[in-house]
């Protein structure tokens, strides 16, 4: 307690520090440039970060998603529900535009499968988010889920993602360092869980931090 006492005006001394430091990025998101900026850039160091990240977490993606076909329909045919950009075997249905915390295009008990990767570190309401994979979600169907977290309190990842994680949020347009996704997924109301914490094998220590698994309605 005393270490978590001493630690917190730490973190709040130098997170001024770096605020302090990006001064010239808050001065530019108050006046509306930085958003502008970010909604240009953004997407292409996204598009490079996507292919590093895939390729470094290759096997894991593969030992996750080894089990989806487990969770098919009747038919035997898969009905997923994720981006198809890296998937190009899988047969387009079609796309749908929608903030996930909003996919009234997606009929309810529609899918047997929603794959969500890295989603959660930036969306406004995770609580929200998960309502919806629920609702369009068949009975038996799967949220297969893989997201970069906090780290375990009390180490130097946790101490320097509190620091970083204004000026962070900042830079990587709301992406959060601190998100302990895993409570939200635990709380969801899924009848079975398999969530497992790894440290990912990235070039980033401060995302290395992740939870893996899949949960059944």
């Amino acid at each position: 307690m005393k270490t978590k006492l001493r630690m917190a005006p730490t973190v709040l001394l130098l997170q001024l520090a770096v605020r302090v430091l990006a001064l010239p990025l808050y001065l530019l998101d108050f006046l509306g440039v930085w958003s502008w900026i970010c909604k240009r850039c953004f997407p292409f160091f996204l598009a490079r970060f996507s292919s590093v990240y895939n390729r470094q977490m290759a096997s894991t993606k593969r030992g996750l998603f080894g089990s989806l076909q487990e969770h098919a329909g009747p038919s035997g045919a898969l009905c997923l529900l994720e981006s198809i950009a890296e998937n190009r075997h899988v047969q387009f249905e079609r796309f749908v535009v929608a903030a996930g915390e909003d996919m009234r295009p997606v009929a309810d008990g529609s899918v047997d499968a929603v794959v969500c990767t890295l989603v959660l570190c930036s969306v406004q309401n995770q609580e929200r988010i998960l309502q919806e994979v629920r609702r369009v979600l068949r009975p038996g169907g799967a949220f297969y889920f893989l997201e970069h977290v906090a780290a375990e309190r009390s180490t130097w990842s946790h101490f320097w993602q509190q620091v970083l994680e204004p000026v962070w949020y900042l830079v990587f347009d709301g992406c959060s360092l601190t998100r302990e996704s895993w409570k939200t997924v635990e709380r969801a109301g899924f009848s079975k869980l398999q969530l497992q914490r790894l440290q990912a094998p990235l070039s980033w220590p401060l995302v290395r931090p992740h939870i893996c698994g899949y949960a059944v309605k």
